[in-house]
C-alpha cells in the first residue's frame, strides 16, 4: 500500500503575517497548504506490516509554495517564505 491510501488529501489556504525584507512592509498573505488527514480506518486489503505504518501515522500540512509576491504595490518583489516550517503536523 501506498502512503497516499491512509490520509484524506485536501488543498486549503490559511493566513500567515509576513514582512516583505525588501521594503519592510507587514501583511497578511493566504498561503497555499495540502492538508493531510489520517483515515479513520485502514483499507481492507492492508497486511501486517501496512497495520504497523498505519498505527506510526499522523495528520499534516505540506506547504505547496516557497516564495510569495509582496502585496505593496510600489514594491511587488518576490520573496522566499523563510522562517515558516514547509510541514507541520496536526493534532488529532
Amino acid at each position: 500500500m501506498e502512503e497516499r491510501d491512509f490520509y484524506n488529501e485536501k488543498p486549503e489556504q490559511r493566513p500567515q503575517t509576513l514582512t516583505c525584507p525588501h521594503c519592510r512592509q507587514t501583511a497578511e498573505y493566504k498561503l497555499n497548504w495540502l492538508v493531510r488527514r489520517k483515515k479513520g480506518g485502514l483499507p481492507p486489503r492492508a497486511d501486517e506490516r501496512d497495520r504497523a505504518r498505519f498505527a506510526k501515522a499522523q495528520s499534516y500540512m505540506v506547504l505547496k509554495e516557497d516564495q510569495v509576491a509582496c502585496q505593496n504595490v510600489r514594491c511587488r518583489k518576490r520573496f522566499e517564505l523563510s522562517g515558516i516550517k514547509s510541514v507541520a503536523f496536526l493534532e488529532a
